[in-house]
């Protein structure tokens, strides 16, 4: 109800999307677009195989051209967490707002949050629509443009991830630590490389995410030294980042996104394919199902089909699936390698958390915080005291990330007007 109610203020219609990988609406070579070639060209991380023009949902004529900028829509090379070799899909878009700061214009990395495991949910896609609709229960709103239009109106250039198999073939590496550091820092080189944008070429870079893309910018953040040492990034902020997946699935267990579970299952398995003998041996045949259907599906749908059920539907002994995966000496392991805070942020950091997130837990976010610290990283850690509010139905994650939308953007842009960054290590 609340989609359709979007709709008629916006004046944006409902996109009828069918579930399923690489579904869409669009014009008819879309789907193309996102079908890597193969073999993919010879080239680095960040190098941009495709591009093409996209049409923004909410997007009015202006005189310079079209507010709040043009889009392109981008494919470009990057690593998964193999150090194989992959295809991102992800969305440039040129502001047309002024850049009024020093120096060059930057530009700013958006890591979205939860968007689903669907190919039709890649933002990509969806910042075409804005709203879709699959029958019977998929209500989708493209609700990262908030963000972005907001760094947009700022003169930022703002490019857009659609993360590892997110509108691409395969599956989407849900909250895999590696694959989504390298696609978040691979978006900014393509974007740099892109011909006739306002963006400068080696100019200053931020990173910017919430939930998901909290983790994104988080993981990405810490290796940037490393795999990106030529990007000038200047700071990134973290909303909420599920920092430890262990904590992390023990607590979503039996809220509104319990489904997200069978996301980070999923993914794992695309990464880790030897862990498909283990959960063939611990989840039930309801289980197998979960994971078949979220696999295809946007988050809201998900919400509504797998939310509020507990993992203990899905394993064979009846146990919680963290309780099942505990005792799985690989599942540790693969848990362990996907955990953030091991490695050393060299720029800036602003990570925010709710004391009373009930999807994403406070407590893993302030030792991310602590751990970054203890190495000597530049670490602002910002507690929004929100108090409970129904557990279990994401009030206590979604409200944070409203309430710090404004803290969050104004470090950014600090960041960017040279402003010594601030530390309460």
């Amino acid at each position: 109800m609340g989609v359709v109610l979007l709709a008629a203020v916006t004046g944006v219609p409902l996109a009828s999307a069918q579930p399923g990988a690489g579904s869409s609406t669009g014009s008819t070579g879309e789907s193309d677009f996102y079908l890597p070639p193969t073999p993919l060209p010879d080239g680095a991380a960040g190098d941009v195989i495709r591009t093409e023009p996209s049409p923004l949902a909410l997007s009015v004529p202006g005189i310079g051209g079209p507010l709040p900028g043009t889009a392109t829509r981008i494919m470009y090379r990057s690593t998964d967490s193999n150090d194989a070799p992959n295809a991102i899909t992800g969305t440039y878009i040129d502001p047309a707002a002024e850049w009024t700061g020093p120096g060059p214009r930057p530009l700013v990395v958006l890591a979205p949050g939860t968007q689903g495991q669907g190919d039709q949910c890649a933002p990509s896609r969806m910042l075409n629509r804005l709203i879709t609709y699959t029958p019977p229960l998929g209500f989708m709103v493209e609700y990262e443009v908030l963000a972005a239009y907001s760094l947009l109106s700022q003169g930022y250039g703002v490019v857009i991830t659609d993360y590892d198999g997110l509108g691409t073939p395969g599956a989407h590496t849900y909250v895999n630590r590696a694959a989504e550091a390298h696609a978040v820092l691979d978006a900014a080189r393509a974007a740099q490389q892109l011909p006739g944008t306002k963006i400068a070429a080696g100019g200053p870079v931020a990173t910017y995410g919430y939930s998901q893309g909290g983790g994104a910018v988080a993981a990405a953040a810490e290796i940037a030294g490393d795999y990106a040492p030529e990007l000038d990034l200047v700071g990134s902020y973290a909303g909420a980042p599920p920092a430890d997946l262990k904590q992390t699935l023990e607590q979503v267990d039996g809220t509104i996104l319990t489904g997200v579970i069978g996301y980070t299952l999923n993914g794992l398995l695309k990464s880790d394919p030897d862990l498909q003998p283990l959960i063939d041996a611990n989840i039930n045949d309801a289980g197998q199902a979960m994971l078949r259907q979220v696999a295809n599906q946007c988050v809201g749908e998900t919400i509504l089909t797998v939310g509020l059920h507990r993992t203990t539907e899905y394993t064979r002994t009846g146990e919680p699936m963290s309780v099942v995966l505990d005792r799985l000496p690989k599942a540790q392991e693969i848990l362990a390698k996907n955990k953030i805070g091991l490695r050393t942020p060299t720029a800036p950091v602003l990570v925010q958390s709710g004391t009373s997130d009930d999807i994403v837990p406070h407590g893993q976010a302030v030792e991310l915080a602590g751990a970054w610290c203890s190495r000597g990283a530049t670490v602002q850690f910002s507690a929004a005291n929100v108090p409970s509010i129904v557990p279990g139905s994401g009030a206590g994650h979604i409200i944070p990330d409203l309430l710090g939308l404004g803290e969050a953007q104004n470090w950014i842009k600090d960041r960017f007007y040279g402003v010594p960054a601030p530390s309460n290590c």
